[in-house]
């Protein structure tokens, strides 16, 4: 398809143009007022001193291209009944999002004390950027926002999430020519290859040419056009051009462009549904080109500003003591003609309110961007219908992983439409296919015979980048579904910062009475640190949990299941939960199975417990030996067995730790518990040796406070790996049960040199399995032989726990 340009003056009647012109500009007004004014919102007096903010914030350079698009959009959403929400991807562009909800009376249903008068857009300007006020990014806080942009490149991965399963709706997507530079945006031009359009909606994306960044020129705009055009077609994009800095022959050209984009959406989506021609086609998008900071000032002290760099943030950055500047800025607030806008009242006139779509067609009023209000729960199947059957601790292996994707079949099938799993090409390697038996992958593009599983509709969505399927899954819900985000426990790290913005995000929404919850955002975290020997050390790193942990505690949660039924029950309530990051570690490779399904499911609800069967105190241990993560609960458990063996008169408690978060003071977080319920547990005297997932220091950090911090020694990652075998992985980092043994002799103050021999054995043990695995490649016999039913433990039937209520883990 040919690409069009779109000039013309003949398109719109004059009538038309007036109207959009003056919306355009009323837009404009706003952003600029709330960027610089404290006070005289109507210009009803010449500007003083003390009209000014004394801090003048935001960023006027984007703003009104954002709001020529918005314009725009309102024109077609009016004329043809669309469905639409607005992403602006340069995020700074707040100004024009609060300006449109304002002006669509949103704003002032949200926020009733930002009324629809001069009272109102006083405190409308004032609130901006502003002590107590709002953000300068299209934040939480403003009606139709589900992107906030605090960081670029996320915009499209965003609105294509936001699209899928949403046949009706129109994701219009506005990207800044400096986010055009991310890498995570470069990748998601690719989105459009996994977009069904049977069950899909549809993106528009928009490339905003403006020219600049904070202080260079951005590549798209200083490379040729036809390079551009090129590479834009080579995604799959029809491009419609619109371009120019006369604001009525941009109103011709944008009204054509939408029209024309508009139309080959719907054509596209009519010949899949109507005709089942499912043929990829190039989708459109708009290349809008303009000046930067249009209709700002031209010049500034005599500098170039509009159509330059200057322009990007504050064009006047000295309004409140220069009379000159100020001045400027009068004149530049009253070239909009806001006496034709606004009434005495201060209220928009009522030819502009005709102007906004009526009820929920307005972009600032969608349910789809208040995800909360079309939530529906997910039907979930009792994991016990998948638990694996457990005789005894130990006397049985499975995958994990692979036993959570037969849940998952039952979790696809009954929630065909709103619930979607996202990975980075690994669904089948995490050991996740079984839900193939109900669901392929999408892709649009080419498929051949040799291929398996991809169809041009599907539940599983697979794009090698992480930041990809990240903005996909966080598109989704928050535009009110659910998901499962599966990967490498190592490379999750990509998406560090954009964890960063959504847990922000869920934490500001928590404020917000008028946007309920959303469903979590569930990680599932596997070939994890201590099963990738084989890949080695560039694949050995669990820090994504310390990363989360410093989330509010409000909005996240760390789980640690040390079997396959602690996965399946923890699962089952991660995707149940909302407004959380939960964040799963858990292994694919075979494990021992500890618990019963029942046995899982109250240990999970505790999130830590006393493992009685493999304990032999009376209440009144000389050590303590806790675990969280499935290998240390091996080698935790395989130290217990030796201890049993060579020194059984030392009395040990065994604690496994489920959810990462109990271990705080229940001060510090929802799932924390009580000094009194932690003292019960890992006594107030008594050495505590801790096998950890991890990095050891975070759980120092979670248990700093508490009584017998002291006697806490923990082992876990200490950034040693390197491609060998799992058990001398667990030995190059001093986790193995050798070592943990060693430790119980070093810190039981009675054992002293009478387990002088023990603690040799011990590390004699460690050299001859170091030397066995140099010299056949495989780890020792009795290492990999080894399981606990074999050691013929007499369980013990005392309650598997003394924590407090389960209640507080996961009733929420």
């Amino acid at each position: 398809m040919t690409d069009t340009a779109t000039r013309t003056t003949e398109y719109l009647d004059p009538g038309e143009v007036a109207a959009l012109d003056a919306w355009w500009r009323a837009a404009n007004y706003l952003s600029v007022g709330q960027i610089y004014l404290l006070d005289d919102p109507l210009l009803e007096r010449p500007l003083e001193h003390d009209d000014i903010k004394p801090r003048l914030l935001g960023h006027w350079g984007t703003t009104p291209g954002l709001n020529l698009l918005w314009t725009h959009l309102n024109r077609l959403i009016r004329q043809r009944d669309v469905e639409a929400i607005f992403l602006a991807g340069p995020g700074h562009g707040g100004p024009a999002a609060v300006a449109n909800a304002w002006l669509e009376g949103t704003y002032s249903e949200v926020y009733p004390h930002v009324g629809l008068d001069r009272e109102g857009m006083r405190r409308l300007f004032r609130q901006f950027s502003f002590p107590g006020g709002i953000p300068s990014h299209v934040a939480p806080e403003t009606p139709g926002s589900i992107h906030e942009g605090g960081e670029l490149g996320y915009v499209l991965s965003h609105a294509y999430g936001a699209a899928m399963d949403n046949p009706d709706l129109l994701v219009a997507a506005v990207v800044g020519d400096g986010e055009f530079e991310t890498g995570p945006l470069a990748a998601s031009w690719h989105a459009n290859k996994f977009v069904d359009p049977v069950h899909d909606g549809a993106v528009l994306p928009v490339l905003h040419l403006n020219g600049y960044k904070i202080a260079n020129p951005t590549v798209p705009a200083r490379i040729r056009r036809e390079e551009l055009l090129d590479l834009l077609r080579g995604y799959g994009h029809e491009v419609l051009t619109v371009e120019g800095d006369d604001p009525a022959d941009v109103h011709q050209q944008l009204a054509r462009a939408l029209d024309s984009a508009h139309d080959t959406i719907r054509e596209i989506q009519r010949a899949a549904r109507e005709d089942g021609d499912l043929e990829r086609r190039p989708w459109p998008m708009v290349l809008l080109v303009t000046p930067k900071g249009w209709t700002g000032p031209a010049t500034v002290d005599g500098v170039q500003v509009e159509g330059t760099w200057r322009a990007h943030q504050v064009p006047l950055a000295e309004t409140r003591e220069n009379d000159e500047h100020r001045a400027i800025l009068e004149d530049w607030l009253r070239s909009y003609r806001p006496a034709e806008l606004f009434g005495d009242d201060g209220a928009p006139v009522p030819a502009l309110r005709e102007l906004a779509p009526i009820g929920t067609r307005r972009m600032s009023a969608s349910p789809h961007a208040n995800g909360g209000l079309l939530r529906v729960p997910l039907d979930l199947p009792d994991f016990r219908a998948h638990a694996v059957e457990v005789t005894e601790p130990g006397c049985s292996i499975n995958e994990p992983t692979r036993v959570l994707g037969r849940y998952l079949v039952d979790v696809v099938r009954d929630n065909a439409t709103n619930f979607r799993i996202f990975g980075p090409d690994e669904t089948a390697s995490n050991r996740l296919d079984a839900v193939y038996a109900v669901t392929d992958k999408v892709f649009a593009g080419e498929i051949r015979d040799v291929d398996e599983h991809l169809a041009r509709s599907g539940r599983v969505v697979e794009i090698l980048s992480e930041h990809t399927c990240q903005g996909w899954l966080e598109g989704y819900l928050l535009t009110g579904r659910h998901g499962l985000f599966s990967c490498y426990e190592a490379f999750i790290h990509l998406v560090d910062s954009m964890l960063n913005q959504h847990a922000k995000w869920l934490k500001t929404t928590r404020e917000l009475e008028w946007r309920p919850r959303i469903a979590s955002l569930n990680y599932l975290l596997t070939s994890h640190v201590w099963r990738q020997d084989h890949n080695g050390f560039s694949h050995q790193d669990p820090g994504f949990i310390d990363h989360v942990v410093n989330k509010k505690a409000e909005v996240v949660r760390v789980y640690l299941p040390p079997d396959t039924n602690t996965l399946l029950s923890t699962m089952q309530h991660c995707l149940a939960s909302t407004h959380y990051v939960n964040v799963v570690v858990a292994g694919k490779q075979p494990v021992f199975d500890w618990l019963t399904a029942d046995e899982a499911d109250l240990h999970c609800a505790r999130g830590l417990g006393i493992w009685d069967w493999a304990s032999n105190d009376d209440g009144d241990p000389d050590v303590v030996i806790a675990s969280a993560g499935d290998v240390p609960t091996l080698e935790a458990l395989a130290a217990v067995s030796l201890i049993r063996e060579h020194l059984p008169e030392l009395e040990v408690r065994f604690v496994n730790v489920v959810d990462l978060m109990r271990l705080q003071d229940a001060q510090e977080h929802p799932h924390g518990l009580t000094d009194r319920d932690f003292d019960t547990v890992f006594t107030q005297d008594k050495p505590v040796i801790f096998a950890y997932h991890g990095y050891p220091w975070l759980i120092h950090r979670l248990t700093y406070r508490r009584t017998n911090h002291h006697n806490l020694h923990v082992r876990g990652y200490k950034e040693e790996g390197t491609t060998t075998t799992p058990f001398d992985m667990v030995m190059m980092n001093d986790l193995d049960r050798y070592h943990l043994v060693m430790d119980v002799i070093d810190r039981v103050p009675h054992l002293g040199s009478r387990a002088a021999a023990v603690r040799q054995l011990m590390g004699d043990t460690r050299r001859r399995a170091r030397a066995w695995t140099r010299e056949h490649g495989e780890d020792l016999p009795e290492v990999r032989e080894w399981s606990w039913s074999a050691q013929a433990q007499p369980r013990r039937h005392r309650s598997p726990s003394t924590t407090a209520d389960p209640s507080p883990t996961q009733a929420d």
